[in-house]
């Protein structure tokens, strides 16, 4: 036993960690062993479902109790909201940002590291990009 293992009073007795706010009725699963009609938000949204604002139900715990994922009721959870047009136009410029080069003009189909080294890797340091990883500068043209 180390020196440090004694409470207020002197004692050497086992310490319990007490949730004061857990009264014990919220169930805890272990992987696999949640009961139907249960999933976690994850799955729900596979379903395209979300919780639709209702709490958590219950747990699950996996990995000797390290990783943990709440519980919903599906049958409280609501269809996925669609995104209007509006919000998918201001989603695809701000992407459009992240992904097209300042130098070349080219928008690939991944984000760029645009902090680390300001551009894409062939206008960094010369290692060509696949063609198929990007679409072309579009050329201003100009009426004659």
């Amino acid at each position: 036993m180390r020196a440090n293992d004694t409470n207020l009073n002197g004692n050497n007795d086992d310490l319990v960690d007490v949730d004061l706010y857990d009264d014990g009725s919220f169930p805890e699963f272990r992987f696999r062993q949640a009961p139907k009609g249960l999933a976690t938000r994850r799955q729900l949204r596979e379903m395209n479902l979300s919780p639709g604002g209702h709490e958590p139900v219950a747990q699950i715990t996996w990995r000797n109790g390290k990783r943990k994922a709440w519980l919903y009721r599906i049958d409280l959870a609501k269809p996925k909201r669609k995104p209007t047009l509006a919000q998918e136009q201001a989603l695809d410029r701000a992407m459009a940002i992240r992904q097209t080069c300042p130098e070349c003009g080219r928008r690939y189909f991944h984000c760029l590291r645009l902090k680390t080294i300001g551009s894409c890797e062939e206008c960094h340091d010369g290692t060509p990009a696949h063609p198929g990883s990007y679409t072309p500068p579009a050329t201003s043209t100009q009426a004659a």
